[in-house]
């Protein structure tokens, strides 16, 4: 079974936390196995429900650590509500309350849960304690392919050092020896056990296979470990010349410069070994298996409780809090996501890429303020350019267009070599001189972006809309959103340039085929719904007209693109103003019939 097959497997044997139980706390006393009198009659049975009410609220609010606390009231007073049992430790689990959940655990499976992750809870909670030959017991009783052929190696085997059996060790890692995708997960694991008992030869050796097969991906912690590896044994040369080669990662930069930089300076006679305890071994494993569920479609909920148990495992796991913190950005809890990226210390390798991740975090939080003034405090020991685009970015987005200006054209100044990726940049920077008024460097800006991008619609799109406002290139312009919009057309805003570009050329029934089209894209776009009210005006059809002018009024305008006034004139006179541009006939009938027709 491939490792992604596994997936579809755990979540059917799992709980999946992030829902809400269907059945909170018995009702009334007609069920024997939970001997409680009416809800009317019984005033601890109240409090129990209020609590899992309140639990509830917390829950869907995503606030995990209060409806942890809250179902805990809840079971207090119904300690054998099985699914409300599960609930908490689940939760507790992904909250990294590791102690506490193994505690409800222990009392659920005594109460009959089937569930193999409690094994895995209380398996983890005892590595933690020391208790290595407790772990291989409880662990023995999951069943399940995804836990005999993945999980428990990986878990076994650590348990096996912690008990210094070094060879039981490698031989619980045999079950993913099999599987041809866990060849560099099977050797880097193998790696670290025999580097932990001191066998340098084979340490090396399993290593060695993951920096040798070009086909085996390469992940930042393998790298860190190895090089970390080579120092200590007095191959700093290699170790050098290992992070070098992934100096271009372009995905970290931050990170890969900085520990190009602490290999470099390193001293092999103070380098102390990183997998210095079974449980940083322990936690190695759950981050291994946290990051392999993540990636299946059903792999968010797992994943998160995995990954913090690797952080119960080792408090200090910087990629661990990475990790965790991601899984809390795909739930939109950029609050949670942003404190474990302040757990992360400034010493670390992890540290500007953590901060840059809260900056943005910041900023889908319209905490624009907070996060200009981080981004600044980073540009004082970074000049990467990813910082100064956001930080144009998020200057851009605050209407102080002449700063982010600066910053975007500093991020240009700090490439190395222009290359098609940092087209965005050049889009950005037209847009900030568009919006400050410096037309002839935006057109310029503009033109960049759109070689580098091969023709972005973004690109097309704001260029072309931008030409035929000023009423520049109309035929060009025109085309340009043709293509935009065969790139796109089911984006609203790209439509709504092409039902504006038809409108400016008098074309008012075209147009208002393809407002309406934009219109019922993004019904709640305040400039889509004025341009439509124009189009339909001047198409003759003027209740429609003056119904979306009315309309574009109650909708909210983030940007304030909307000219209020201007709308509130119309509906009072009746007078829309359009400035019909001139253009070459031939030359729009030949774009016109190049729009896509496909849906």
């Amino acid at each position: 079974m491939s490792k992604f097959g596994y997936i579809s497997v755990l979540a059917a044997a799992v709980l999946v936390f992030n829902s809400c139980v269907n059945k909170p706390v018995s009702t009334s006393g007609s069920e024997a196995s939970h001997h409680v009198t009416p809800l009317s009659s019984n005033p601890k049975f109240k409090q129990a429900y209020g609590a899992y009410v309140a639990g509830r609220v917390a829950h869907l609010r995503k606030d995990f650590n209060a409806a942890a606390d809250y179902y805990m009231q809840a079971l207090q007073i119904d300690p054998d509500n099985p699914e409300l049992m599960g609930r908490v430790y689940l939760i507790l689990t992904s909250q990294g309350r590791i102690d506490e959940a193994a505690k409800y655990a222990e009392v659920s499976l005594k109460n009959g849960d089937k569930n193999n992750f409690t094994y895995i809870i209380i398996a983890v909670d005892k590595m933690k304690k020391g208790q290595y030959a407790e772990v291989n017991k409880t662990i023995s009783q999951v069943d399940g392919l995804i836990y005999k052929d993945f999980i428990n190696p990986l878990l076994s085997s650590w348990a096996y050092v912690g008990a210094g059996e070094k060879e039981k060790a490698i031989a619980a890692l045999a079950p993913i020896k099999k599987e041809p995708s866990f060849k560099a997960l099977y050797n880097f694991h193998a790696g670290m056990i025999y580097d932990y008992f001191n066998d340098a030869a084979k340490a090396q050796q399993h290593y060695e296979v993951i920096v040798n097969e070009e086909s085996l991906e390469m992940s930042f912690r393998a790298l860190q470990i190895i090089c970390n590896f080579y120092v200590r044994n007095n191959q700093k040369d290699k170790a050098v010349a290992l992070v070098s080669k992934y100096t271009d990662e372009r995905a970290l930069p931050d990170m890969m410069r900085r520990l190009k930089s602490k290999t470099a300076k390193a001293d092999p006679a103070k380098t102390k070994p990183i997998i210095n305890n079974p449980n940083i071994g322990t936690s190695e494993a759950l981050f291994s298996i946290a990051a392999t569920l993540r990636q299946g479609a059903a792999g968010v909920d797992l994943a998160h409780m995995f990954i913090s148990l690797s952080i119960y495992e080792n408090p200090k796991y910087d990629l661990a809090k990475l990790l965790l913190a991601d899984i809390l950005e795909s739930r939109e809890m950029y609050a949670d996501a942003n404190k474990e990226y302040d757990e992360i210390d400034k010493s670390s390798e992890a540290y500007y890429t953590a901060q840059l991740k809260k900056a943005n975090n910041l900023v889908i939080m319209q905490d624009y303020k907070a996060a200009e003034l981080l981004m600044k405090s980073l540009t004082l020991d970074s000049k990467n350019f990813q910082l100064y685009l956001d930080l144009g970015d998020v200057l851009r987005m605050s209407g102080n267009q002449k700063e982010a200006i600066r910053y975007y054209e500093e991020a240009i100044e700090n490439l190395k070599q222009v290359e098609n990726q940092h087209w965005v940049l050049f889009y950005a920077l037209g847009i900030s001189y568009e919006q400050n008024d410096e037309w002839q460097k935006a057109e310029k800006s503009f033109l960049r972006a759109l070689d580098l991008s091969q023709n972005h619609y973004m690109v097309l799109n704001y260029l072309g809309y931008s030409w035929l406002k000023r009423g520049e290139n109309v035929n060009q312009a025109f085309g340009m959103l043709v293509d935009a919009y065969n790139q796109a057309p089911h984006e609203g805003n790209i439509v709504d340039s092409l039902g504006w570009a038809f409108y400016r050329l008098g074309m008012y029934n075209e147009a208002v085929d393809y407002l309406e089209k934009a219109s019922e894209l993004e019904p709640a776009n305040a400039v889509i719904s004025d341009h439509l009210g124009d189009a339909y005006w001047l198409a003759g059809r003027r209740n429609e007209g003056r119904f979306q002018w009315k309309h574009a009024l109650t909708m909210k305008d983030p940007n304030n693109e909307l000219d209020k006034d201007e709308v509130k004139a119309k509906i009072q006179t009746g007078e829309v103003s359009n400035k019909l541009l001139k253009y070459n006939p031939k030359d729009i009938k030949e774009k016109i019939e190049l729009i896509s027709t496909e849906d």
